[in-house]
Order: structure tokens, then C-alpha cells, then sequence
């Protein structure tokens, strides 16, 4: 029997681990081969995930064509996905952020084709555009659930009041915000209003970009964006990747890896429905599938959280 939560207001079944495709960016994690891509995604179909995200602006639309590619055999209605619009890109590599009404309407018919779909559940405002009346980017997002192209909308990286203001203006029913347990910030106010609005949350860097995988020792260098995020360097580098080793007897107790059970922890929170999961390869996904229906005591899931308070 396949995991499944609601995923809040939406009434959607997804499964608690997302598959993330911001891998298939090139600027940010390098070139890596797509059909890797395509048997990770048709795996993760097979061990039970049906949760799959993604954005034009991930490798400016390569992510939504791999991953249109490789669910085209997939049953349609057994997968939820989410893509999300704000930067507007060019061939040249130029991009700002754009959110009007009308690059709306044009980027989301460009993602439905790379998607190879004729509707996307779930459509998220990827960030907040200063420039752009939030009315006028809501008005685009009902144009487009009336018209069927979109069956829920929602928002990626907003604060709690830019996602108060929004749900005042529109049916925003979904938020992707950054989540771990080392950077657990939104506990104070965007999760509890989360909670209480019924709102579905999926949590992007659970894993903290690999950082809490227990696979690093602290010393190694990287030649990807992380070379220059100050918890992949130093002392503080050296300190996470011990705490994360140092929780292996707490996993051993559950007969489970330690990404499983950070995973595992990160969806105890009653306000985080799911966790996405960047995945480069089959095993990446196998392993994070894993964590889909464990639970923890609490004693140990404060003893995690202790841990990695460093």
C-alpha cells in the first residue's frame, strides 16, 4: 500500500517524499546526464512516490522537459506536479523576476508544453515580485484555474504576511518554503499559520543541500554552488557533518539510514505534509522513499534537534 497524506485544503493524495528536480540546473549543480534523471523519476514512480516538483527556471525549462519526458508513460492521474513561474528568462542567460498577468498566462502555456501536459496541479509563484500588484498576479492564477490549465495554486518562499495578504486576494492553498533542522526559522510563524489555514506545506532543502545525508566528513571541497555556503566550509562544516554521524545509533534504533531519519524527522512537524527531495539517481530517491510512514518518539526526535543545534 502506497504512503499517502492529504496535502491540506487541496483534498490532493500525495506521497510524504516529493521528488525534486532542481538538480537538472546546470548553473547551480553542473551538467549531469538527463537519462540519469528519467530512470530516477520512473523509480521513484515504482517505490511509491507520485510527488514530483519542479520550475521553469531550473536550468530555464530543462527540468520541465526531462520531467515531462519521462512521466509521459506514467498514468496521468496518479501523479500530482508542481512547477512554479516568476523568473523571466532569455536564450542569452539574462533573467529577472516577472509575475504580471500577462508573462503569467504565456510562461505557464510554455510549461504545459515542456510538461507535455495539458493541466499542472499545482502552480506556485516561485517568489514574491515587488513589482507586481499581488491582485494582479492572483487574477492571472484564477484566469488560469477557470480556464483548466492549473487545478490549485499556491507560493514558494513567501513570508507569513506576504501569504496572508495572498490568501486574502485568492484560494492559495499550497506553500513551498525552506525547512530543515538546521534552519528552522518558519516554526514561528509561517508553519503555525500554515496549520491553522489548512494550507499544504512541502519544504524545499530538507537535507540541507546533502549537508545532512551523514555522507560528508567535514573536509571536502565542492566545485557546485555549496563552495560558497558558509555551512560547507570551516569549522561549522566540520561540526554539522559530526552532530549528523552523531545521531547514527538514534537511526540504527529504527532500522533506518540517516537520511531516512532526518526525513523522517522533518515530517513530524504537523505542519509539514511533505519533503522534497533533490534526487540525481535511482538510489538517491530509493533511499529517501524510505522515510515515507516512520515515525519517531519524541524523546529522540528532541534529541535530533538538540544535536544539531551547532
Amino acid at each position: 500500500m502506497c504512503c499517502r497524506v492529504r496535502f491540506g485544503k487541496s483534498g490532493l493524495s500525495v506521497s510524504p517524499i516529493c521528488y525534486g528536480s532542481w538538480q537538472l540546473s546546470p548553473r547551480y549543480w553542473g551538467e549531469l546526464p538527463a537519462e540519469q534523471f528519467k530512470k530516477a523519476i520512473h523509480r521513484a514512480f515504482d517505490v511509491g512516490v507520485n510527488f514530483f516538483d519542479t520550475a521553469d527556471a531550473y536550468g530555464d525549462g530543462l527540468s520541465e522537459q526531462v520531467l515531462g519526458e519521462a512521466l509521459a508513460d506514467l498514468p496521468r492521474e496518479e501523479i500530482v506536479v508542481a512547477t512554479k513561474v516568476y523568473w523571466h528568462f532569455y536564450p542569452d542567460g539574462r533573467r529577472h523576476p516577472d509575475l504580471s498577468a500577462d508573462y503569467i498566462i504565456r510562461e505557464c502555456e510554455q510549461s504545459l508544453k515542456r510538461l507535455k501536459m495539458d493541466y499542472v496541479d499545482i502552480y506556485l509563484l516561485h517568489a514574491y515580485d515587488p513589482l507586481t500588484p499581488l491582485e494582479e498576479t492572483t487574477e492571472a492564477l484564477e484566469k488560469l484555474y477557470r480556464a483548466g490549465k492549473i487545478r490549485y495554486y499556491g507560493a514558494s518562499n513567501f513570508t507569513v504576511e506576504q501569504m496572508r495578504y495572498a490568501c486574502k486576494l485568492g484560494n492559495y492553498v499550497a506553500l513551498q518554503p525552506r525547512y530543515s533542522l538546521i534552519d528552522r526559522e518558519i516554526e514561528k510563524d509561517l508553519l503555525p499559520y500554515c496549520a491553522i489555514e489548512d494550507i499544504g506545506v512541502f519544504v524545499f532543502s530538507p537535507l540541507y543541500h546533502g549537508l545532512l545525508t551523514g555522507k560528508y566528513q567535514g573536509t571536502e571541497t565542492f566545485e557546485d554552488f555549496r563552495k560558497n555556503l558558509p555551512r560547507f566550509q570551516g569549522e561549522k562544516f566540520k561540526q554539522i557533518t559530526d552532530a549528523v554521524r552523531g545521531l547514527k545509533p538514534i537511526a540504527d534504533k529504527y532500522q533506518m539510514s540517516l537520511v531516512q531519519l532526518i526525513l523522517a524527522a522533518t515530517l513530524a512537524h504537523p505542519a509539514v505534509h511533505c519533503a522534497i527531495v533533490g534526487i540525481k539517481n535511482a538510489s538517491q530517491i530509493e533511499e529517501a522513499a524510505g522515510a515515507m510512514g516512520k515515525s519517531i518518539e519524541r524523546e529522540d526526535y528532541f534529541a535530533i534537534r538538540n544535536a544539531l543545534n551547532v
